[in-house]
């Protein structure tokens, strides 16, 4: 099943199908051409030096990974000019790009507002055109609402075209804005006269913010206010699940770094990873990891499978993962030492991420609600 269908209506009487938590063989090759790009083009001094310059982003990197290897189109079927193939896949992607928390706009405008696009059906019409485009990676596309809107959707949204949001991530790089309003969901030229894009001061300098403010802007109407609400939660849902799993590659990415240092830190004659208490440390940052892997694989296969447990799926990933990658990458700077508390490591971009990334699409306290909504307790 592809990502643009709709999820399927339990049949009655028949049991869920059992999670499938394994990668593929597809997957683990997807996996090593990503892991072998980001090697080579955005390493840690790399994207150090992309943090405090003033073009963060590499267009030879995203044409790269969203061209070359066609990750811009894994959510999107074949006939749109995509990879057909579906979360599971993107979620790998994710996992890399956690791992080298490079700056790339793959989650903001090839998961949500792909999906958000892909929510809309159909084969023709101005959705279908700007899907083509995002597929080719020839253009970007962000949702504008802010970065930590849930998938229950915006609190509130413009009444038309006019006014502003602030937080809205990856913005100030984006050709397009999918903008919801009253009216309906708009297509927005991001250059267009009445558009103002101005860069904030976010936490984590790999994935920039921007407060949009828009002033007579014109749009192209690609949903009524409805169809445009639902796309917009669809959007957001595969944001939050796809998003555990960034969160599981800064996970591993710490507990691999720290374990490989700790061996090869020396005090009193021996490795400090033999130390028992470092190794209580570790062992416990190992099951969190490995139980944070097996949250994110099932919120994919979820969301892949078109599963009508998908939002329990996704509602428990966020509510452990994001706690996992902030637990992660706090021990990550700490057992460095003294070099893990330099801007020269990279352990301060997976503090900063980890952080960020835990109030991205709904908070932890938000996602725990959404819990304890959707399971059905039995009665006393």
């Amino acid at each position: 099943m592809t990502a643009a269908a709709q999820p399927p209506a339990a049949t009655p009487g028949q049991p869920p199908a059992t999670p499938d938590l394994l990668y593929t063989q597809d997957e683990e090759d997807l996996r090593s051409a990503v892991r072998a790009l980001l090697t080579d083009r955005a390493d840690a001094p790399t994207v150090i030096a992309a943090t405090e310059s003033d073009t963060p982003y590499d267009p030879r990197l995203w044409e790269a990974l969203a061209t070359g290897i066609g990750a811009a189109g894994l959510l999107v079927p074949e006939k749109l000019g995509g990879q057909g193939a579906s979360h599971r896949e993107a979620a790998v992607v994710l996992e890399e790009l956690g791992r080298s928390v490079a700056p790339a706009p793959y989650l903001t405008s090839s998961v949500v507002a792909t999906e958000t696009l892909l929510a809309l059906g159909g084969a023709d019409g101005p959705a279908a055109a700007l899907l083509r485009e995002l597929t080719s990676g020839a253009r970007t596309a962000v949702l504008a609402v802010p970065l930590g809107t849930s998938p229950a959707g915006p609190d509130t949204v413009l009444g038309s075209l006019r006014g502003a949001v602030r937080g809205v991530a990856e913005a100030a790089v984006a050709d397009v804005l999918l903008v919801p309003t009253a009216e309906g969901l708009y297509a927005v030229e991001a250059a267009a006269p009445g558009v103002t894009v101005e860069p904030l001061v976010p936490l984590d300098l790999t994935r920039p913010l921007a407060a949009v403010a828009l002033t007579g802007a014109t749009g192209t109407l690609l949903a009524d206010a409805e169809a445009g609400a639902t796309a917009v939660r669809r959007g957001l849902l595969a944001g939050a699940g796809l998003l555990a799993s960034e969160q599981l590659g800064i996970a591993e990415w710490c507990l691999t770094e720290t374990v490989r240092y700790t061996r090869e830190r020396h005090q009193f004659n021996r490795p400090v990873g033999s130390f028992q208490a470092l190794k209580h440390r570790m062992a416990q940052l190992w099951l969190e990891t490995v139980s944070a892997r097996a949250a994110a694989r099932n919120a994919a296969d979820a969301l892949a499978a078109g599963s009508p447990d998908a939002p329990l799926a996704v509602a428990v990933a966020q509510a452990y993962c994001s706690g996992v990658a902030v637990h992660a990458a706090e021990e990550c700077v700490q057992l460095h030492g003294g070099i893990g508390m330099t801007w020269e490591h990279p352990a301060h971009l997976y503090l900063k991420r980890a952080k960020a990334d835990s109030i991205a699409y709904g908070s932890v306290g938000s996602h725990r609600a959404a819990v304890a909504e959707l399971v059905e307790l039995p009665a006393p």
